[in-house]
């Protein structure tokens, strides 16, 4: 028997709370149905027998105070809500016991905004994370010791595992529960809730949002033109003369400002103003291409594929608004 140990946080959100709960539960269903006995016994720990989620809206009855729980084999940390940073001093109290759990040989997953008490536990220093898009740079402010990877919806650091945002949460889960049981359970589960079980990056849904939380004005200002006049040929020089520096000053500070090399930026620009023509109007592939500045075929779907995970035409027939 599997214990898991789903981790209530005192400031949480309830859909990222619950699943856990039930997929490991409705395993448990799925062996019995097949003749075989469960495997999975899921217990709520908590600091306190009674926490509120989503500002109140919902109380979560605890199973288990972590004092109660001296072994376990899966810790899951649900994502958090509200200020990260406040969140995380709330749940501070209970990361001795999840190092404790961890030393004890648990497995600990965090779930999506869960990174952010996971990267204060310490156990993913000097290794790579996943959490969601939207997060990335408040992230690695607080932890530059850890590497965020972008776009992966779950990353596996043996035994301490992390997952992107949103929905990708169940396909951390039903990863793990594979490992816990088969595929064919797996494959079941993902059916069950509808989960798309081999999707392996968020990037398809990471809104570009251009980076700016800085306060490098001549940075800003080159931003802004590249944003304006992304379909035209973009000389780093010309870019430079905008923010009034040299070209090294400006590749270094370009890239210390938005973590992204000048010509990344132009590209993550161009790509997003095709995605959303691809959302909102009919053209065709080709016709989007030109419009955001390519005249290459090749160069166009490789750069897309690369950003979004899909080629144009997937991302096409994914999201555009006739679909």
């Amino acid at each position: 028997m599997k214990h898991i140990s789903v981790y209530v946080p005192q400031s949480s959100y309830i859909e990222a709370v619950s699943p856990a709960y039930r997929l490991f539960n409705t395993a448990n269903d799925f062996l019995r149905a097949s003749g075989k006995e469960p495997k999975f016994h899921v217990e709520f720990v908590g600091l306190n027998h009674d926490i509120k989620a989503q500002d109140g809206e919902y109380t979560i009855r605890i199973n288990k105070l972590l004092s109660e729980v001296t072994r376990t084999d899966l810790v899951v940390i649900p994502a958090l809500c509200g200020n990260l940073r406040d969140s995380v001093e709330l749940d501070r109290p209970a990361i001795p016991w999840m190092l404790e759990m961890r030393e004890k040989g648990s497995e600990i997953a965090s779930l999506c905004l869960g990174a952010f008490l996971l990267g204060a536990t310490g156990l993913l220093d000097g290794k790579k994370c996943s959490t969601h898009w939207a997060y990335y740079e408040e992230f690695k402010e607080i932890y530059p010791q850890i590497e965020v990877v972008d776009g992966t919806i779950i990353t596996d650091e043996g035994k301490v595992y992390s997952s992107g945002g949103a929905n990708s949460i169940w396909n951390l889960l039903i990863y793990i529960l594979e490992k816990y049981t088969s595929r064919d359970i797996a494959i079941l589960a993902a059916k069950y809730f509808a989960i798309d079980i081999d999707r392996d990056n968020q990037r398809a849904f990471t809104i570009f949002k251009g980076q700016k939380n800085h306060n490098d004005d001549g940075i800003l200002a080159a931003q802004d033109y590249i944003e304006q006049n992304y379909t035209e040929k973009l000389t780093i020089t010309e870019l430079a003369d905008i923010a009034s520096v040299s070209r090294r000053s400006f590749e270094r500070r370009f890239k210390n400002a938005t973590n992204n090399t000048i010509n990344e930026y132009v590209r993550r620009v161009r790509v997003e103003a095709a995605k959303r023509s691809f959302e909102v109007s009919r053209k065709n592939v080709t016709e989007v291409m030109y419009d955001v500045g390519y005249t290459d075929t090749k160069a166009f779907r490789d750069v897309f594929k690369k950003v979004t995970g899909l080629t144009p035409i997937e991302y096409r027939n994914k999201y555009s608004k006739d679909n």
